[in-house]
C-alpha cells in the first residue's frame, strides 16, 4: 500500500501542504525551498540543545514535571507528525512501518525517563526526511507550463472589426488572423493563398509546412511568414495542442510507481525488531532465576530505540544527493532521487529525431552543379533565393560567396513549385521537380533516390544542379548509440513526426535497428504503450518538442533536451539534458549505477553497525546514547562515501 511521506510542517496552523501520489513516491511541498519545512527540525534541535545543557549543569529548576514538558514540547515538533502518520497506517492495516517503529521507540524512551533520547532519534528521523525531501522536491507530474504553451489569445473578425479574445470564446467558423511569428490559435483552413508554418512543436517536422488556400491549420503552429486568415473547424477544447495536455495528464495518470528502499525494508525490519523486543521481555522469565519485569522491559524499549533505522533513513538520501550533485556538475539534471535509481534499470530507449539526435537546424549538406563552377552556379541559386523568405532559403544563404554582381530580376512564386526569374538576364527555375517538368526541363534521375529536401535549379533552360538541404546530426549522436549499447541498453527505437524516408535514413546512418516516421504525438504514445506490456520492458524516452511530452510522461524515465527542448518537454521530463547532448544520456546511466553502488555500500555500513549495536543493547551493553553515536558516525561516514560520487569521472565510449 503506498503510504505519504511525513511533512515536518504538519503540526504548523494554516500550513499548507500537498502529496503529489503522480510519480515515483515523490512529494511536493509549497513550501519545501523556503524556511518553514526546516522550522520545527530547528526548533527541535535548539530546545534539545539546551536541555542538554540544563541536565548537565544539574540546574536546580530543571527537573521532574518541568524537564519532562520541556522535552515533550522538544518532542513535539517532529514526532507529532511521525505518531500521527504511524496512526493513519494502523488504522488502514498496514501496522509495521518505520512510523510505527519510530513512534514506539521514542515514546518508550520517555516511559523510561530517557527523554534527551527519545527527542534525539525523532530528530535524526526528521533531519533524514527533510534529506529526502530536498532530493526529491521537484515532482515531475507538475505540467502547469503547458499553460504557457497554449495560445493566450485569438484575433477574431467580429463586427467589421478584428478583437482579441481568448481562443476558449471562439466558435467553429469565425475568421481569425494571425500575425508572423504568433502561434494558430485554434484548428482551421486557410483562407489566405498561402502561408509556411512551424509545425515541430506538434510532429516532430524539421522541414517548415507550406500550406496553400483551404488546407488545415494546426493549433500550436506558428506563422512563419507573412499575416494569414484561417476558418476555425474546432472549438479550442477539441483542438491540438489541446488533446495533446490531455494526453499528457492522462499519461502522467498512468505511470508507474515506486517505493523507496526503506519503506520496503521496514516492512520486514520492523515486525522483526517488535517481536524481538517482546522477546526480550518475557522469555528472560524462563531463563533467569532472579527475573526482574521492569528491568527487562526497560531494557527490550533500549533495544528498541537502538533498532530505528535512523542511520539507514538518512545515508541513503545522502548517497543520492551526491548522484544527484555528479548529474549536476555533469549537466544533468534529475527530478528526483528515485530517477537515479530508475536510470539504472532502463533496457529500451526511444528517441525522437528533430532537435535530439539532429541540431534541428537546416544546413546544406550537398552541392551537385552540372556543367557549372560550384560557385557560379550557387550565385545564380543565391541570387533567387535572396528574393524568398523560406526557412530553406535562408540555409542556402549561408554559402559564403560573394555574388553581388549577380542580380535576378522579374522573381515570381509558383505556389507549391518554386521561384521563377532572371539573373543577369538568363531565365533560371529553383524549386521541386514538379516546377522542372512543368517547363520541359529534364532532370538527372538521381534525383529520386535522394531523401532529404533537395532545391533543383535550371539556367538558361538546362538542369544545372540542385542543393540537398538536411538537418545536421549532432557530433556524438554516433558514439552514443554505440555506447549505449555498451552500457546494456538491448533495445533502441527512433519515433519521429518528420517524414518517415528521412527518419530511416537517419536511423540507417546512427545504426538504430528500428524507427517510424510521419508520427503524431499520439502515434508515438501508442508505441511506447505496445513496449510497456511487456512488464519486463523498462523505458526511457529522449525528446525535446510539444509532441514529445505525452511519451515523456508515459516512459518510466522521460529524459528532455533542456537547451533546445520546448518548455513543456522540460517540464513533463523527469531528467533534463542541459547541454542538448545525446551522450549525456549514457552519462546519466553511468552516474546512476555509481550511485547505486554508493547507496548500498552505505545501507550495508548501516545495518552491519545497527546490529551490532543491537546485540550489545540486547545484553545490557549499549545505552542509547551510544545508540545514538553510532548513528551520529554512520551517518557521517555515509556522507564522505557520498562526497565520493562528486570526484567520479566517467566516461563514453
Amino acid at each position: 500500500m503506498k503510504k505519504k511521506k511525513v511533512n515536518l510542517s504538519d503540526l504548523k496552523p494554516g500550513s499548507e501542504k500537498q502529496h503529489n501520489h503522480k510519480d515515483h513516491h515523490n512529494h511536493e511541498h509549497s513550501n519545501s525551498s523556503s524556511l518553514k519545512t526546516y522550522i520545527p527540525a530547528i526548533a527541535s534541535f535548539i530546545m534539545l540543545i539546551i536541555g542538554i545543557g540544563l541536565d548537565y549543569f544539574d540546574v536546580a529548576f530543571f527537573k521532574d514535571w518541568i524537564r519532562i514538558i520541556w522535552y515533550s514540547v522538544a518532542y513535539f515538533p517532529v514526532g507529532l507528525p511521525v505518531v500521527k502518520e504511524g496512526w493513519n497506517s494502523i488504522k488502514k492495516g498496514d501496522v509495521f512501518t518505520e512510523f510505527f517503529l519510530m513512534s514506539i521507540a521514542t515514546i518508550g524512551a520517555f516511559i523510561i525517563g530517557e527523554y534527551p533520547e527519545g527527542v534525539a532519534v525523532m530528530l535524526f528521523y526528521a533531519i533524514g526526511e527533510l534529506f529526502q525531501s530536498a532530493a526529491v522536491s521537484r515532482a515531475k507530474g507538475n505540467i502547469k507550463a503547458l499553460l504557457d504553451v497554449r495560445p493566450n489569445e485569438a484575433l477574431v473578425y467580429r463586427n467589421n472589426d478584428y478583437k482579441s479574445v481568448n481562443p476558449e470564446t471562439v466558435e467553429i467558423g469565425e475568421k481569425v488572423k494571425v500575425r508572423v511569428g504568433e502561434k494558430i490559435p485554434l484548428d482551421g483552413i486557410l483562407l489566405s493563398e498561402k502561408g509556411s508554418f512551424n509545425t515541430a512543436a506538434l510532429t516532430g517536422e524539421s522541414k517548415p509546412d507550406t500550406i496553400t488556400k483551404g488546407e488545415k491549420v494546426f493549433a500550436g503552429s506558428i506563422n512563419l511568414v507573412g499575416v494569414i486568415e484561417i476558418k476555425t473547424t474546432k472549438e479550442f477544447k477539441d483542438s491540438s495542442i489541446a488533446r495533446i495536455l490531455d494526453m499528457v495528464q492522462n499519461a502522467t495518470a498512468r505511470k508507474s510507481k515506486t517505493e523507496l528502499f526503506i519503506r520496503k525494508f521496514a516492512r520486514v525490519y520492523t515486525p522483526i525488531v517488535v517481536f524481538l523486543a517482546i522477546a526480550v521481555t518475557f522469555l528472560p522469565y524462563f531463563f533467569v532465576d532472579d527475573y526482574v519485569f521492569r528491568d527487562w522491559l526497560y531494557r527490550a524499549l533500549i533495544f528498541l530505540v537502538i533498532s530505528c533505522p535512523c542511520a539507514l533513513v538518512i545515508s541513503i538520501p545522502l548517497g543520492y544527493f551526491g548522484g544527484l550533485g555528479a548529474a549536476s556538475k555533469n549537466g544533468i539534471l534529475f527530478k528526483g532521487a528515485s530517477f537515479l535509481e530508475a536510470m539504472t534499470k532502463i533496457n529500451i530507449l526511444v528517441m525522437d529525431k528533430t532537435g535530439t539526435v539532429t541540431k534541428g537546424v537546416f544546413k546544406i549538406k550537398d552541392i551537385k552543379a552540372i556543367n557549372w563552377e560550384e560557385k557560379e552556379f550557387m550565385k545564380y541559386l543565391m541570387a533567387m533565393e535572396e528574393q524568398s523568405t523560406h526557412p530553406i532559403a535562408k540555409a542556402i544563404l549561408e554559402y559564403k560567396a560573394d555574388g553581388k554582381d549577380f542580380q535576378a530580376s522579374e522573381v515570381s512564386e509558383i505556389a507549391g513549385k518554386g521561384l521563377k526569374g532572371n539573373v543577369n538576364g538568363k531565365p533560371v527555375l529553383v524549386g521541386n521537380k514538379t516546377l522542372m517538368t512543368a517547363n520541359n526541363i529534364e532532370v538527372s534521375k538521381e534525383i529520386d533516390t535522394i531523401v532529404e529536401s533537395i532545391v533543383l535549379v535550371a539556367i538558361d533552360n538546362a538542369f544545372a544542379g540542385y542543393v540537398v538541404i538536411a538537418d545536421e546530426l549532432k557530433e556524438d549522436a554516433k558514439e552514443t548509440i554505440t555506447a549505449l549499447h555498451k552500457v546494456g541498453i538491448k533495445k533502441i527505437m527512433m519515433l519521429s513526426g518528420d517524414k518517415d524516408s528521412i527518419t530511416q535514413k537517419v536511423a540507417s546512418e546512427l545504426n538504430i535497428e528500428e524507427a517510424k516516421g510521419g508520427l503524431l504525438p499520439e502515434d508515438k504514445l501508442n508505441e511506447v504503450e505496445k513496449l510497456k506490456q511487456n512488464s519486463e520492458n523498462k523505458i526511457a524516452f529522449i525528446g525535446d518538442g510539444i509532441n514529445d511530452a505525452p511519451v515523456l510522461a508515459a516512459s518510466d524515465v522521460g529524459i528532455a533536451m533542456g537547451g533546445l527542448g520546448s518548455d513543456v518537454a522540460i517540464e513533463t521530463a523527469d531528467v533534463i539534458i542541459q547541454t542538448d547532448q545525446p551522450s549525456k544520456v549514457v552519462k546519466a546511466i553511468q552516474i546512476g549505477r555509481s550511485t547505486r553502488k554508493i547507496v548500498w555500500q552505505n545501507i550495508g555500513l548501516a545495518f552491519g553497525v545497527k546490529v551490532i549495536v543491537l546485540i550489545l543493547g540486547a545484553g545490557g551493553l549499549a545505552t542509547m546514547w551510544e545508540a545514538v553515536f553510532a548513528d551520529v558516525g554512520v551517518a557521517l561516514l555515509a556522507i564522505l562515501n557520498a562526497v565520493r560520487l562528486q570526484k567520479m569521472k566517467w566516461r563514453v565510449n
